[in-house]
């Protein structure tokens, strides 16, 4: 079952999903966007994210939309470094989250995929999303991460035929990413009427393992809609909104953030009541 989905099925069963916050490393600074992952993780009362996904930028960022896309350009140019996300996985922990890291594959394989999964088990990580990476075409990954007891989530999209989610759910361990649209990551104004029905698509090959739905929530009543099926509700772009500022008003920044987590958390605490 793997740490982050023992934790998913820990909370499913005090009848609630879990909801998960994703920030980039490095924005608007490294030390910056260490502040934001504890906010992410307190709110304002102690109740926000369950799991914490630590983006680590990247050159290329095929799935991301622009609010992300913005974001991890300013980290890249500022300086941030891959090993900077094993100090956000510290914050997330500290702060009493469960600390995953989303990277692209390429990144993983130049800091190499041994020592990756070795330093971020030492930081306290659970494991790492891959939105790029094809199930059937890693095996050091596999090799690493089994080595270093890290779950692995991969993603599976609307377009996927059942074969290749089949493929791809029996080589997570953890949770599988579900995207709910086709294209890439952003804050809607109304959820995907896909997200239900891949959902139930990976429920009907494999029920057991928890289905996560990213791309496109940003309120607590979307958390609520989303969180009524989806066993993980995965908030990024709407999140790094909050910190509008670039910096310059960083505490009305992390204000904004710790409200918006509160909203969130309240959202998937009544999703299935």
């Amino acid at each position: 079952m793997g740490r982050s989905g023992q934790l998913v099925s820990d909370l499913l069963d005090q009848g609630r999903p879990a909801l998960v916050a994703y920030l980039p490393v490095g924005y608007p600074s490294v030390e910056d966007s260490l502040k934001a992952v504890t906010a992410v993780v307190e709110g304002t009362d102690g109740r926000g994210a369950d799991i914490v996904e630590i983006g680590i930028p990247y050159s290329d960022p095929l799935m991301d939309g622009l609010v992300i896309q913005h974001a991890t350009a300013k980290a890249r140019a500022r300086g941030v470094r891959t090993r900077d996300a094993f100090r956000a996985v510290e914050a997330a922990a500290a702060a009493g989250a469960t600390p995953m890291v989303m990277s692209y594959w390429n990144l993983i394989e130049a800091y190499g995929a041994e020592a990756f999964a070795r330093d971020l088990a030492a930081a306290g990580g659970a494991g790492v999303i891959t939105p790029d990476l094809p199930p059937d075409d890693c095996p050091e990954w596999f090799a690493a991460t089994d080595g270093y007891e890290l779950d692995r989530v991969f993603l599976i999209a609307p377009s996927s035929t059942d074969e290749r989610i089949e493929l791809t759910m029996s080589s997570c361990r953890g949770w599988v990413y579900a995207s709910s649209v086709m294209g890439v990551t952003g804050a809607r104004a109304a959820t995907s009427d896909a997200a239900p029905v891949i959902t139930e698509r990976a429920r009907s090959i494999d029920p057991g393992l928890p289905v996560g739905i990213g791309l496109g929530v940003s309120t607590g009543d979307q958390a609520a809609e989303i969180g009524s099926f989806a066993d993980l509700v995965i908030v990024g772009s709407a999140l790094l909104n909050c910190l509008a500022s670039d910096g310059l008003d960083l505490q009305s920044d992390l204000i904004a953030l710790r409200k918006l987590a509160d909203d969130l958390a309240d959202g998937v605490a009544r999703a299935r009541q």
